[in-house]
């Protein structure tokens, strides 16, 4: 998790990621899934931007979830109408359920197993309305990752500089993602680090992981941003 990193988080991703277009087409969706949709819970909402959007953009409720002690403190503030609570996408118990659930920007592999990803979903699914509908964008399958694969990312604002850099690794099924992180500000240069593991899965065992779970999914090979996205309902 982004535990080193939570308060850098929005500005290395502002600078690639277009959370506005992302929450316009997951808005479309759910419109035309369930016209008559009013909540959401976004699972593992990270800082909440995509949740932001929703509710003062596209005019829904959105309460939120994430693990990450850091992400739901800067969720909280964005979301002041909604409610964020730290939890486990494993296990979690809400006193609700919502018209649609969204897990986004591939969250569902952070835990790790088929196995979780069953468990998750029927979650999920204990937390919908009856014509509720889903959305999970998942991680990259199988077949699209490589070890050795490296990257290099820089963002800059007012008094703080930070460039990270991540090494891949793949062992079996999961993907080991290493960042290391140079954060600049007047008072010095600071060296952080972080290592994510996130389980690889194919298509195939996606859809049946939903099956498993008492779900019909659909996959869209895309999705919002070009990870694929799986629609489903019970």
């Amino acid at each position: 998790m982004f535990s080193a990193s939570a308060d850098l988080y929005d500005l290395i991703y502002s600078g690639f990621k277009d959370y506005s277009a992302e929450a316009e087409t997951i808005a479309a969706i759910i419109r035309q899934e369930h016209p008559d949709a009013r909540t959401i819970l976004d699972v593992a909402c990270g800082t909440g931007e995509h949740a932001r959007l929703l509710t003062e953009v596209h005019g829904f409720e959105v309460d939120g979830l994430d693990l990450d002690p850091g992400f739901v403190a800067i969720a909280r503030m964005k979301l002041p109408r909604g409610t964020v609570y730290e939890a486990d996408m494993i296990s979690f118990a809400l006193p609700r359920r919502y018209d649609a659930i969204v897990c986004l920007f591939s969250s569902i592999g952070y835990v790790r197993t088929l196995e979780n990803v069953r468990r998750t979903l029927e979650q999920m699914r204990g937390h919908l309305t009856g014509d509720g509908v889903m959305l999970i964008e998942p991680w990259f399958p199988p077949e699209r990752m490589q070890s050795g694969h490296v990257s290099l990312t820089t963002a800059e604002s007012e008094g703080l500089s930070v460039a990270r850099m991540s090494h891949t690794e793949v062992d079996g099924r999961i993907s080991r993602l290493r960042f290391e992180y140079l954060v600049g500000r007047h008072a010095g240069i600071e060296h952080l680090s972080e290592t994510h593991e996130l389980g690889l899965f194919t298509s195939a065992e996606m859809l049946t992981a939903f099956a498993q779970a008492g779900l019909r999914a659909t996959h869209d090979p895309k999705g919002p941003h070009g990870r694929g996205l799986y629609v489903a309902r019970a």
